[in-house]
């Protein structure tokens, strides 16, 4: 595919892009909860579409389609695995919602410095998800900069992918904060998914339907549609290290989780959490059927990451309909960039700034947070030059960092004896145990993934154990939390 046709796709897609942001726009915001959480005021449609377009970012068609091609029929239960953590939010999310109505949080850290009466258990919540969140923004910018690169065969550079991603990504974000992020993401997501399902029926059947298919990719690697797969990447213990951060993703990651407080109404969250399990459902099955396509089309290929790229730039896709798909793609990207901008903006703003500066009002806190988002996209942008690692393992390797935030959350909910020195121990002594294990390959034989869970609840439920909780603010916010309208129940009874 030559480099002018991506130009040109990716120049009619910004400025169709930009004229939603813009007209996002409800006027100036003037506070936290209007620029970073849209006013709680999303519909159930918008919320699932951009919940979804966040969500399955560089990940899913870049990652995952390369863990299929890497390791074989296993990628499919990994992910599966997290659709069903997915269920979480139906018990969590009326929750969030409801205390974040009474208190105005805009963000869990916040909620959590609430619950256990600490400015330490945000700032420390706070700065775990800036040490594990900006990798994980690097492996959005990874996915365009391999993108960009395997579908021009070169042309363009790697570097120029990645650089073109970050600056659309600060410039959407700045236009009018979530609400912007939220309208683009809902083109996005009805592109991605009309543009995949396209490009999969198409290499399906260049291939000999789906027979045809599988035969060639037993040919190549004849592991591949067995588990562990091939080089046993999905043993049992691997499996477990995997998809442990992978389940508790809808809770452990701040840029998810926070969303949970925008919706206007239970109803607009049941519906966004419906849509999204059926987009997310099919947008799977997609993915994996692109890496199986890659595999039979183009064995032994040096970078598992460049099997969509090289899929999409092959004679079996039309050259227009490749140019969609990729703009597709990087603008999933790029909307989980933005998302993770504006999360670790206002985590930084609201949960550091605010409990460390002597002034803290709302307008300063905005000011902060739109002050730090360049520097965050700066950040994630150097991360990103050193393309370390397959997309779909660094993105589980930054959940299991943030795994540990797990119990804490649980508890503020669930356990009235939960204590800030207990939520302190869990996510401080479990994120350096994480950070230690990621660095030496695991201890003990088992993956950073598994003891972050491990440790992190250990050391919660004990420390927790061994001090004094506030007794009052917990039974009030577990109170409020319960207190809920009329149609909490139907939302879980929905899912």
């Amino acid at each position: 595919m030559t480099a002018a046709a991506i130009w040109w796709g990716l120049a009619v897609y910004l400025a169709v892009a930009l004229v939603i942001a813009v007209l996002a726009r409800t006027g100036k915001a003037q506070d936290m909860a209007s620029f970073f959480l849209g006013s709680r005021q999303m519909g159930g449609v918008v919320s699932a579409l951009s919940y979804s377009a966040t969500t399955y970012s560089a990940f899913m068609m870049i990652g995952l389609a390369g863990l299929t091609y890497a390791g074989g029929v296993g990628a499919l239960g990994f992910e599966m695995i997290y659709l069903i953590g997915v269920s979480l939010v139906a018990v969590f999310g009326p929750r969030f919602w409801a205390v974040g109505k009474k208190y105005g949080f805009v963000t869990p850290s916040e909620m959590l410095g609430h619950r256990y009466a600490s400015k330490a258990v945000a700032v420390a919540v706070a700065l775990l998800s800036c040490l594990f969140l900006i990798p994980y923004s690097a492996v959005q910018l990874t996915g365009v900069g391999y993108l960009m690169s395997g579908m021009s065969e070169g042309a363009i550079a790697y570097t120029t992918g990645t650089v073109i991603a970050t600056l659309v990504a600060v410039v959407f974000a700045y236009i009018a904060g979530i609400r912007s992020v939220a309208w683009t993401d809902s083109l996005q997501a009805i592109l991605m998914m009309l543009a995949s399902v396209a490009v999969a029926v198409l290499v399906v059947m260049a291939l000999g339907g789906f027979s045809g298919m599988f035969d060639k990719v037993l040919a190549a690697e004849p592991r591949a549609l067995s588990v562990p797969g091939p080089n046993g990447r999905f043993d049992f213990i691997g499996f477990l290290g995997l998809t442990i951060p992978w389940f508790f993703f809808s809770l452990s990651n701040p840029q998810v989780s926070q969303r949970l407080f925008m919706p206007a109404s239970l109803h607009a969250m049941r519906r966004m959490l419906l849509g999204f399990m059926g987009f997310g459902f099919i947008y799977t099955l997609i993915a994996v059927l692109w890496g199986f396509a890659a595999l039979a089309a183009f064995p032994g290929l040096e970078r598992p990451d460049l099997a969509s790229p090289r899929l999409l730039a092959s004679d079996m896709v039309p050259p227009m309909l490749g140019i969609v798909v990729m703009i597709s793609i990087m603008a999933a990207a790029i909307s989980t960039i933005d998302s993770i901008l504006l999360t670790l903006a206002s985590v930084f703003a609201r949960d550091v700034y605010a409990n460390l500066g002597k002034e803290a009002n709302e307008r300063r806190q905005l000011m902060v947070g739109k002050i730090v988002t360049p520097v965050i996209a700066l950040l994630a942008f150097a991360f990103a030059q050193l393309q370390l690692d397959l997309i779909a393992v660094l993105s589980v390797a930054a959940s299991a960092g943030l795994v540990v935030s797990v119990p804490a959350i649980v508890g503020a909910f669930f356990w009235r004896s939960g204590t800030a020195a207990g939520a302190l121990a869990s996510v401080i002594g479990g994120g350096l145990f994480v950070l230690y294990a990621q660095v030496t390959g695991g201890v003990l034989g088992l993956p950073a993934g598994i003891w972050g869970i491990l440790v992190s609840s250990f050391l919660f439920i004990v420390v927790s154990l061994l001090t004094r909780a506030p007794q009052a603010l917990a039974e009030e916010f577990i109170s409020e939390a319960q207190r809920l309208p009329a149609d909490a129940e139907h939302t879980r009874a929905s899912v």
